[in-house]
């Protein structure tokens, strides 16, 4: 079975099989136990939360703010199933103590990571 890290590049992230969805619904659904409503209220928990965990990286102050933020997203993101955000964020955790530039790069691509699941979310609610 081929796994991915993103849809560009094909690399493999973990055990997490392809999707062309930004979450992963049968990984969301088993961890839910099938519970509509606790998905919804979850989706729309991590929806808010976004913006907040980019807000925290963008102001982080030190190398803990900066690893602590990442980690919380990495959670998050990997218990709804949206492997990608939680790879970058796990990347993102590992360069606590990169360069500014380095940094920037990565929280760029975690932004747009976060754009893609929150339409994502946004059409399933809508």
């Amino acid at each position: 079975m081929a796994y991915a890290a993103n849809m560009s590049t094909g690399i493999g992230i973990g055990d997490h099989p392809v999707s062309e969805r930004p979450i992963d619904l049968v990984h969301l659904s088993t961890y839910t136990r099938g519970n509509r409503a606790l998905e919804s209220e979850l989706l729309g928990m991590f929806r808010t939360q976004a913006d907040l965990y980019v807000s925290r990286l963008e102001a982080a102050q030190s190398e803990a703010e900066w690893k602590n933020t990442a980690h919380s997203l990495k959670g998050s993101a990997r218990g709804l199933g949206a492997w990608v955000v939680g790879e970058l964020a796990e990347q993102a955790e590992r360069a606590a103590g990169a360069d500014a530039s380095t940094r920037r790069a990565l929280l760029g691509e975690i932004s747009k990571a976060l754009a893609a699941v929150k339409a994502f979310i946004d059409q399933m609610t809508d």
